[in-house]
């Protein structure tokens, strides 16, 4: 692939798509909405409005590191606080298929919101070849494959679709994304799902469980940084387990340690990890976390199991 070829030839497309029209992106911070967004900006200047909605389901201080580290690229990004719309459309719901459903409700309601208020046209999305082909598959569907999961943006939102990225894998958006300029703390950072925490948090999904799940992942990312997995994370499980305080019973969460290699996502086996470097974070997620009973890793590989829990 010929980067900078590639790039330049976005960048006319976007703005013979777009022309004098303007455009917004909903940017999130991961590699793939970045580098979008930064493509669709190098096109078009100030006609892109870029905003970052926070659901509240995003890794520790996201929204603040994403309006630093773009600001330093030129880019001006608006913070919508939507916390409050997300957690109340997940109240109570357990089956995942309707735990997605809720969050991409929300999501373009929130965003069809911006999108009135912007009067832009056209959205800016950095879907890429992945999304597209496990949604067609039926393996899950993603709430930013529009056309697949029956959201006719022409009638129901008022704009017209620009996908730059949407025929790449991850090891080539990350290229893009480094000739385009993002930090390594962008373009070298682990793959997070578009549903936030939500798709690590199992059973219902409230501020208290996804706040265990950030602390954790954190923690699991910390500990494996050297290792430079494809990615690696933490799932909440729906149950609890037995554990012991002060020589009494208690129950608590159960924490999984997910990590894989992978090099487009499509296929993963999971990540040889010393044994003595899976206590030490089982002992620093339940001193950490004291909510947290119990620390497991996943062995499973891509297939029969998806990368993430949901």
């Amino acid at each position: 692939m010929d980067v900078k070829a590639f790039i330049e030839e976005k960048v006319n497309e976007i703005k013979e798509t777009v022309g004098t029209a303007g455009a917004i992106s909903a940017l999130s911070g991961g590699v793939d909405s970045s580098t979008c967004t930064v493509l669709a900006h190098r096109a078009l200047g100030p006609q892109l409005k870029v905003i970052f909605i926070d659901d509240g389901l995003m890794r520790e201080n996201e929204p603040e590191n994403v309006q630093t580290v773009f600001a330093g690229l030129g880019v001006t990004v608006d913070l919508v606080d939507a916390r409050k719309e997300f957690f109340r459309a997940l109240k109570g719901k357990l089956d995942p298929e309707e735990k997605r459903k809720a969050f991409r409700q929300v999501f373009y309601e929130v965003f069809g919101k911006a999108v009135k208020k912007s009067k832009c046209r056209f959205l800016v999305q950095g879907t890429i070849a992945p999304d597209i082909i496990e949604t067609k598959g039926g393996v899950k569907t993603q709430h930013n494959v529009l056309e697949q999961i029956g959201i006719k943006t022409e009638r129901g939102f008022g704009f017209r679709l620009v996908e730059p990225l949407k025929e790449l894998f991850k090891p080539d958006v990350r290229k893009v994304a480094k000739e385009l300029g993002l930090p390594d703390s962008i373009h070298k950072r682990m793959p997070f799902p578009g549903p936030g925490l939500m798709a690590r948090t199992l059973g219902e999904v409230t501020p208290e469980r996804v706040a265990i799940v950030r602390r954790a992942t954190r923690i699991v990312e910390d500990e494996l940084r050297g290792l430079k997995p494809f990615q690696a994370f933490a799932v909440l499980l729906a149950d609890k387990g037995t554990g012991i305080e002060e020589g009494k019973r208690k129950f608590g969460g159960i924490i999984v340690i997910r990590s894989v290699e992978s090099k487009d996502a499509m296929t993963a086996r999971a990540t040889r990890v010393r044994f003595g470097r899976l206590l030490k974070m089982a002992r620093r997620i339940t001193a950490e976390i004291p909510t947290v009973t119990r620390v497991c890793y996943e062995l499973t590989a891509k297939p029969p199991a998806t990368i993430e829990y949901i």
